[in-house]
């Protein structure tokens, strides 16, 4: 079984694939003392990584992230900066402020995947691509893994998911062309989380079926069984 408590920050990828999946609780939050304790109690459900979402650190900017660090040190910390533009910028800043994993966008310009990617490795974290609303998915994931990304993530948005779209068939995909791990989000629960490893995800990735939950800990335990 995943140790939640052992340090994840030094987990290669060929050990990552190896594992068992693991849990990445994204914290869509706009205040950090609720994500805190949402964290708190979905750890002690068995979530193995926490994520500063979007959301929070649009709201809270960096500090949400130096706070989890200082929360939780033997977790993985993870930044979804999203990143659009000035890749190496933000990756630095997120890096120094504790996070282990930075997200870009796989829409972007491939200039700036690529300075994530170096910033990346110039500063001691990992960069998760993010493939939300990219055309060719199979393609782009071919090439930021050949850049040297080291993990990918399929994405469906919220507006997708209203119109009944999931992650499932690309994630099939793209599992079969790349050799890195990948995330899956969008709108995952303990019913959808099943069928997210059969189609290869290594990394599942819960927000609302956590978060909005009546009880974050029972939800997370139900979700990581």
């Amino acid at each position: 079984m995943f140790n939640t408590h052992f340090d994840t920050k030094d987990l290669g990828v060929v050990k990552l694939s190896r594992m068992e999946p693991i849990i990445q609780i994204a914290l869509d939050f706009v205040e950090l003392k609720r994500a805190i304790k949402l964290a708190h109690e979905a750890v002690q459900g068995g979530a193995d990584w926490l994520e500063a979402g979007t959301l929070l650190i649009k709201s809270e900017g960096l500090d949400a992230v130096r706070t989890l660090r200082n929360e939780f040190p033997n977790y993985t910390i993870v930044a979804d900066m999203k990143t659009a533009d000035t890749g190496r910028m933000e990756v630095e800043i997120a890096a120094k402020s504790g996070a282990d994993i930075v997200c870009v966008l796989g829409g972007v310009s491939d200039s700036t995947i690529k300075e994530c990617i170096e910033a990346g490795r110039n500063y001691g974290a990992k960069i998760m691509v993010d493939l939300l609303e990219v055309e060719d998915l199979v393609q782009r994931a071919k090439q930021v893994e050949e850049w040297g990304a080291d993990y990918l993530c399929v994405h469906t948005p919220i507006d997708a998911q209203m119109k009944g779209k999931d992650p499932f068939s690309a994630l099939k995909k793209i599992s079969k062309v790349v050799t890195i791990p990948i995330s899956v989000a969008g709108g995952i629960n303990s019913e959808t989380a099943p069928k997210a490893v059969e189609a290869g995800a290594s990394i599942i990735i819960v927000g609302g079926a956590i978060i909005k939950s009546e009880d974050a800990r029972e939800a997370a335990r139900l979700i990581k069984k």
